[in-house]
């Protein structure tokens, strides 16, 4: 399994909004649910359709806790110690539950994500004010567990059902919504058959398994007919796709993405994460093709010794790895490649980290994200000898992320002057301005009026900050080359 882009994030506290399937008399005399939402974008997708599952039980989001019903953390397992800080959000929790039983309100509290697939009844456990916990592939399941969990019972359910759910998340699908956020997450597949020595996703969302062709296309029409512009299509390996389709042949993702880029309204298309080993040359050639699919591809290598790549399973090499940037880029030459990196892992030599170093020197990535390797308990990795000391590791880590800063500063510098489509998606936080994304992925802000919210528009880039880039709009439409850039014209 390949982490994606912010798998190992600190936590992030989000409350999802009301389900566009409940209608508003169906909210008048609601319960309340939070959920707190840690790690990956798959988690978020996720924690989205846990709302939708409990909206016709009655339920709204709320983004206070102390006025919740209903409490729910979606975890992540990825990070060193994340079940530890789980158990430390159940202890201020249980201060909040208690102090509404007090009044006379309810509150019920679920684990669900892989902190709750890896703990499973040690949560009801540790954490007696857990009423139900519920794995990554069984949250359709919650209102029968929520009714089940009412009448007294501690309910843990851990079942790898995956297909039950994408067949609840297609039903679900068919359903009228009401206006979306520009941009939205789709998960496409779930698990992991790579079995990297450093990744407990195996164990945690199970073997690599693929939604059907129809299933995808109907929740992508119905999200553009909700005003969604941009879908980025999620799996732990989502270019290991292979979703069936009607006439009972097998689709891979190049296939799927020249079918969802047919779909009206639908602007954009990306897609996270992706293992080396499973892009293929359809897929390739659906970056040169498609004008849908944005210039921006999240390809993690991990490490750029041999030796290393060995040992963590990867099963490719750095000269592997090479030749597969000199194809994307010889098919998309102007497109923004970002990586992962592990630093730090078992028997990693100052020779190693150097074949590291090189490897990000020759591809030159517009983005990475790296981390210090950490012990997780299951994996093969945890048992091996020559675990690196921490100052080592941090040491290595600290000259990483300032190689991967620099290239991350040129790439923006070379937009500056560029006009580009911008998909503006939300206010920014001065009054008169909108945020947006650039065709590579990268925060643009500019003043513009709210009216635009949801609109493509082309913006001239015309500064370049540490994290974003500053535009204004441009009133030139046209002479866009594939990337979404209009190039600048003479005099």
């Amino acid at each position: 399994m390949t982490s994606r882009p912010d798998l190992e994030a600190e936590t992030t506290t989000s409350a999802v909004p009301a389900s566009e399937n409940t209608a508003p008399e169906e909210l008048t005399n609601t319960r309340k649910v939070f959920v707190r939402t840690y790690g990956c974008q798959m988690n978020v997708y996720d924690s989205e359709r846990m709302t939708d599952v409990l909206a016709p039980e009655g339920f709204k989001a709320t983004d206070d806790m102390e006025d919740a019903d209903l409490v729910i953390l979606n975890t992540c397992h990825i990070r060193e110690k994340a079940a530890e800080k789980v158990y430390s959000e159940l202890g201020r929790i249980r201060k909040v539950k208690e102090a509404r039983s007090k009044s006379g309100k309810e509150m019920m509290v679920g684990v669900a994500g892989c902190v709750a697939q890896a703990e499973g009844e040690e949560i009801s456990r540790r954490a007696p004010i857990v009423d139900l916990v519920v794995g990554p592939q069984s949250y359709h399941q919650l209102p029968e567990l929520l009714s089940k969990a009412r009448q007294g019972s501690k309910i843990v359910e851990t079942e790898f059902d995956i297909d039950a759910k994408f067949n609840h998340l297609s039903a679900n699908a068919e359903k009228p919504v009401l206006k979306r956020p520009p941009s939205a997450f789709l998960t496409v597949q779930e698990g992991c058959d790579k079995f990297c020595t450093f990744c407990v996703v195996p164990y945690t969302r199970g073997a690599e398994v693929s939604r059907s062709v129809a299933q995808i296309v109907t929740e992508a029409e119905r999200m553009a007919s909700a005003g969604v512009r941009e879908v980025t299509l999620l799996g732990q390996n989502v270019n290991a796709f292979h979703g069936e389709a009607q006439d009972g042949t097998t689709w891979g993702l190049g296939k799927l993405l020249r079918r969802l880029s047919e779909i009206d309204g639908l602007d954009r298309l990306r897609y996270t994460t992706s293992h080396p080993r499973d892009m293929d040359d359809d897929l390739i050639d659906a970056h040169r093709d498609l004008k849908t699919l944005m210039p921006y591809l999240h390809l993690p290598v991990q490490s750029g010794s041999d030796k290393i790549l060995k040992s963590m399973n990867r099963r490719h090499t750095r000269d592997d790895y090479f030749r597969l940037i000199d194809r994307i880029r010889e098919a998309t030459p102007d497109i923004a490649l970002s990586g992962d990196f592990i630093v730090g892992f078992p028997g990693e030599t100052d020779q190693d980290f150097e074949d590291t170093m090189d490897l990000i020197r020759r591809v030159e990535y517009g983005s990475a994200f790296s981390f210090k390797y950490s012990q997780r308990p299951g994996t093969p990795g945890a048992t091996m000898d020559d675990q690196v000391p921490e100052d080592l590791k941090s040491e290595r880590l600290a000259q990483l992320q300032a190689l991967v800063s620099e290239q991350q500063k040129a790439f923006n510098a070379s937009r500056l002057g560029m006009t580009c489509d911008v998909l503006l998606e939300k206010k920014g936080r001065n009054p008169g301005q909108l945020v947006g994304k650039s065709p590579w992925l990268q925060p643009v802000q500019l003043d513009a009026p709210e009216s635009l919210i949801g609109s493509v528009q082309a913006v001239e880039i015309v500064e370049i900050g540490p994290n974003s880039l500053f535009g204004r709009l441009n009133a030139g439409q046209d002479e866009r080359d594939d990337a979404g850039a209009i190039q600048a014209k003479a005099g």
